[in-house]
């Protein structure tokens, strides 16, 4: 019988996951972090309890970490996912991955970084280091995710670790905080000039660079028209990169009518109130009945739902919905490209496979690979060529961070997005 072997990439795979598997849970205290100094923290509780409580301030772990004093933090729509129970996390945790501040504490290996230096931090955590990292695939990092693995489960073997994103993604606590450990402190964050303000770049740290991404990956052009199905921040912030890519047209859908009017004077935008007819039919006549060359999914599974469509997802064991997605699917021309930014984290029955493969459809989805394109990102800023600051609705202490997530969570007040100031 011939002998077993094992290649290379196996080998290594394995060897990683031993790895990890010695390694202390990255994100959550250890012996050392037993300071008497406190700090104010919004904790995530339960699913629709947030708290801000008095938690110990983070020390430094590895000697390539850094402790930032945190001057701006925002809420994403990424974190109601955590907030409304769509991603499990079981115990309590510091959320928050839209963070920027003060370096107050380096590690003795840190060289990028000294302390006083003011930096705008990516959310994915990457070793920068690894096979992945290496090819610029850093939401996909091998190290930095105790639960890291290949197959991409639904409660394990997951990708790159996020900051204050479960423990499904490693566990580290989050930036909505007065202060947070940042590991892998070289690889990660980004020095900010002292001439620009917090909210000229705080959304460096995740929103723009997803928005960008998704014109990115499907090779927005000047002859294109793009439909973006949402009208949330990472939708605007789509409608502005594919401006900045001399898009033809940019169509964006949403059913608040808030949000279109805030799309309007944020980007250069033609808007589709989804409330008022059907959506897919509006975008086919804006483009002579063939659909749009490029459709971007910015909403998610958090998609509006009516009760049967609940009923359903509940009788399917599915949390939340891909209606958008299949509202892509439709709005796209046949050899059209659709990018999935919105997050999904079930599996789905009656995905259209049909569809997209009669249509001939070419589809991205993923998190964004936050620093590999953050440099040139940050330099469209710089130049003014590209304004982040103008979808701000709310300025709140931290202190109200509960206000704020229901306020945002409901849609309550025109609230689009909230930065909160510890």
């Amino acid at each position: 019988m011939p002998s077993r072997t094992t290649s290379p990439a196996t080998a290594a795979t394995r060897a990683a996951t031993a790895r990890r598997a010695t390694r202390r849970p990255a994100g959550r205290s250890s012996a050392k972090a037993s300071s008497t100094r406190t700090m104010q923290a919004v904790r995530f509780r339960r699913p629709k309890s947030v708290t801000v409580a008095d938690v110990p301030q983070p020390e430094l772990q590895e000697s390539s970490d850094v402790i930032l004093k945190v001057t701006s933090t925002a809420i994403c729509g990424s974190d109601l996912h955590i907030y409304n129970g769509l991603l499990p996390q079981l115990r309590p945790m510091t959320i928050g991955h839209e963070f920027m501040g003060e370096v107050v504490e380096a590690g003795s290996r840190v060289r990028n970084l000294r302390v006083g230096d003011r930096v705008v931090v990516p959310f994915p955590i990457s070793c920068g280091s690894c096979f992945y990292c290496g090819i610029g695939e850093v939401t996909s990092c091998s190290e930095s995710n105790p639960n890291w693995g290949p197959e991409g489960g639904l409660l394990k073997e997951k990708a790159a670790a996020l900051f204050g994103y479960t423990d499904l993604y490693g566990g580290y606590d989050g930036g909505q905080a007065e202060y947070v450990r940042v590991p892998y402190a070289d690889f990660g964050p980004r020095i900010v000039r002292d001439d620009m303000r917090d909210d000229e770049v705080l959304f460096l740290t995740d929103i723009f660079p997803t928005g960008y991404i998704a014109t990115d990956w499907a090779k927005v052009g000047p002859d294109d028209t793009v439909a973006i199905f949402g009208a949330g921040p990472v939708g605007i912030m789509a409608a502005k990169s594919a401006n900045l890519k001399g898009a033809r047209e940019v169509i964006l859908v949403d059913p608040l009518a808030y949000r279109l009017d805030i799309a309007e004077r944020a980007a250069d935008v033609t808007t589709v109130d989804s409330t008022r007819g059907e959506a897919v039919e509006r975008i086919r006549e804006l483009t002579q009945g063939r659909g749009a060359d490029v459709v971007i999914d910015a909403v998610g599974m958090e998609a509006d739902r009516n009760v049967l469509e609940k009923a359903s997802a509940v009788a399917h064991g599915q949390r939340g919905t891909m209606k958008v997605l299949r509202d892509c699917f439709s709005a796209a021309r046949r050899g059209g490209r659709v990018s999935i930014v919105g997050v999904y984290g079930t599996p789905y029955d009656n995905f259209p496979l049909h569809q997209f493969f009669d249509k001939g459809l070419k589809m991205y989805a993923g998190q964004v690979q936050v620093q590999s394109h953050i440099d040139h990102l940050q330099t469209l800023v710089e130049r003014g060529e590209v304004r982040l600051d103008d979808i701000i609705t709310h300025q709140m202490p931290l202190e109200d961070a509960p206000k704020a997530y229901k306020m945002f969570s409901q849609k309550k007040d025109d609230c689009l997005k909230v930065v909160l100031r510890p």
